[in-house]
């Protein structure tokens, strides 16, 4: 076990990105302080920021200056070895590494990326470095193109390889795998194994989302302009297609996902690739690449502005179209830490297929007390993964819901329902270039259950003079729909709130869901992810004014709450005064629920009053 840990590749292209995303995921999640370090960066990106080191410290948002995270470029490496300086090289990076280990809990090592034309040179780097730098190595190999058999033995070769170098290969893996069995791949891996015990060993599939470019990435690629959609850069690039037929010829050869390559006085092409984005007859389209430097004439632009929300990115370069295609061809698909499609897709991924608990046992040698931002959703999102419920989101139409119904099945974090009608979602998600294929969606009004939820509402309110017109007509709406489907056990739980009131969204449970037995007051907790910790706060959105009983009631249901979401609960009832230092009504009331909450549950550490900043 160790406090630090080198991922290194064995060849290009073998989605490493990924795998470092994930295993910073899991750090995290355990321990407070991590750091990222890469010794050696790639000579094309020194213009700009190392994309891993800023894909983690953007989508993780560490405070650790950019500047600690490497050392030298592969460039600069170089020189110094051709210079004979090799050792000066080891020694800055290991004094550099020092640093990093001194002042943070783990640190999280990345080799080189192997898109030079020395590959031999940079395994060795990577291996002389991870050597001297004390770290267990996990390996990550390409699997891509490769049979099981090739797999096996050129995973066999290299883990040998650093074996020999003095390194512990502490895992392996292997991405980019298409194999019938896995369990052969990874039972042959371990049999080979001569010099060192076997490793960890997992495969994860080639998945083409993580491997196809976006039409953000041909921007960058091209240094192209934006025209138009600017907020759908996020489209994946399946295939590129350079448009010089007539329309007729044209529209036969566009596939899902094909990005449009044609020069930017083809208004033809234009305006028929927008057309058919928007036709249900013909594919997706990802986007459009206007060449030679020409952009549509004025009638062209003034109908494009016009359109309300142009359905797909349109993006300008000079060069022309050949070029432009024949540069195109060395483009290949990146994580950015914007991306959060790519992002969620790569992390679901990797928990998928990696046992998680096995490697964090090998990883980390011990585990915060605290829990940061990223420890909780890390958690809850395990414990939903491990346990999936199916959770109904009334607000179905709502674009941060769409959003987040995408990311939560891309994670495989639970089953989503949507509510509302099936063919205006779907026509918002495709316009917004949002993926909701698994979620099921239900109109109200068209569900099997519509009747028997009627019923049900009218039976438990009739007494309130509800008549069955009245109940018809409560249960259109989403959110009483939503809590019937709960009530009546078609789903687990509910998530509402985002474009719906506080009271809008509790009042069907206040009429048939009803409170637990012990409890004679609704309450609830917000979950503030500060920056270092996670505070739960109760009661701040239902309850204006409750009484000293009730307060005591929400001061314990608000610290159940915190357990159940991995918060230890050390209980402070607030005030304008701590202790004694102040007086009054409002004070006499906290300190009577004080006491009330510390006879309800003397197992509970509860304090006050507190004013916030003592608390804290």
């Amino acid at each position: 076990m160790s406090t630090c840990l080198y991922i290194a590749a064995t060849e290009p292209r073998s989605g490493k990105s990924a795998i470092v995303l994930g295993v910073m995921q899991l750090l995290l999640s355990h321990v407070r302080k991590v750091a990222v370090f890469r010794p050696i960066i790639s000579d094309a990106l020194t213009a700009g920021r190392d994309h891993d080191i800023d894909l983690i410290l953007r989508h993780f948002g560490l405070e650790q200056p950019y500047e600690t995270t490497y050392v030298y470029t592969l460039k600069q490496a170089k020189d110094l070895l051709n210079e004979g300086k090799h050792i000066q090289v080891v020694e800055t990076v290991l004094e550099r590494f020092k640093e990093l280990e001194s002042k943070y809990d783990f640190v999280l090592c990345e080799g080189t990326d192997y898109l030079g034309p020395e590959a031999a040179l940079e395994f060795e780097l990577n291996a002389q470095i991870a050597s001297h730098l004390g770290c267990p190595v996990l390996m990550v190999s390409n699997g891509r193109r490769k049979t099981a058999e090739e797999i096996v033995a050129s995973t066999q070769r290299t883990i040998e390889s650093f074996a020999e170098k003095g390194l512990d290969v502490m895992a392996v893996a292997v991405n980019r795998a298409r194999v019938d069995d896995p369990e052969e791949v990874t039972r042959g891996i371990a049999n080979k194994i001569r010099h060192t015990a076997p490793p960890l060993v997992y495969l994860l599939p080639d998945v083409k989302e993580l491997g196809n470019p976006t039409m953000n990435d041909v921007r960058k690629w091209l240094d192209a302009t934006v025209l138009y959609g600017h907020g759908r850069l996020d489209t994946q690039v399946e295939e590129c297609i350079v448009a010089a037929m007539q329309i007729g010829n044209f529209l036969e050869y566009i596939e899902q996902g094909s990005l449009i390559i044609t020069p930017g006085d083809r208004s033809d092409i234009i305006l028929a690739s927008l057309a058919s984005r928007l036709s249900a007859s013909y594919p997706d389209i990802s986007g459009l690449l206007l060449t030679g430097g020409i952009q549509p004439n004025a009638s062209v632009h003034r109908l494009i502005e016009g359109w309300t929300g142009v359905p797909l990115p349109v993006l300008s370069v000079r060069e022309h179209t050949y070029k432009t295609a024949q540069i195109l061809q060395g483009l290949h698909g990146t994580i950015d830490p914007d991306d959060t499609r790519k992002v969620n897709t790569a992390l679901g991924v990797f928990e998928q297929y990696v046992n998680i608990a096995e490697l964090r046992d090998r990883m980390v040698t011990t585990v915060s007390t605290k829990v940061t931002p990223v420890m909780f959703e890390y958690n809850l999102i395990q414990k939903a993964r491990s346990n999936r419920q199916r959770i109904v989101l009334p607000e179905g139409r709502s674009e941060r819901v769409m959003r987040a119904t995408e990311a939560l099945l891309r994670r495989g974090v639970a089953d989503i329902t949507l509510l509302g009608d099936p063919d205006e979602l779907k026509d918002t998600a495709a316009r917004l270039g949002i993926d909701l294929d698994g979620a099921e969606i239900i109109d109200p009004q068209s569900s099997e259950h519509f009747d028997d939820y009627v019923l049900t509402y009218f039976e438990s309110r009739k007494h309130k003079g509800i008549r069955m017109e009245d109940a018809r007509d409560r249960m259109t709406d989403p959110t009483y729909f939503g809590t019937m489907m709960v009530h009546r056990g078609h789903a687990d739980g509910m998530v509402s709130g985002s474009i719906t009131t506080t009271a809008q969204t509790i009042r069907p449970a206040f009429e048939f869901v009803k409170t637990k037995p012990a409890a004679s007051i609704v309450s609830s907790v917000f979950l503030m992810c500060l920056r270092d910790r996670v505070l739960a706060f109760g009661d701040c959105a239902v309850n204006p004014s409750p009484n000293a009983r009730q307060l005591a009631e929400i001061a314990v249901s608000s610290a159940e709450t915190a357990r159940i979401f991995g918060i230890e609960p050390r209980v402070a009832m607030l005030s304008y005064s701590t202790g004694s230092s102040g007086s009054g009504e409002e004070v006499e009331k906290v300190v009577e629920a004080t006491r009330l909450a510390q006879e309800m549950r003397p197992d509970l550490a509860i304090e006050g009053p507190l004013q916030y900043d003592a608390a804290i």
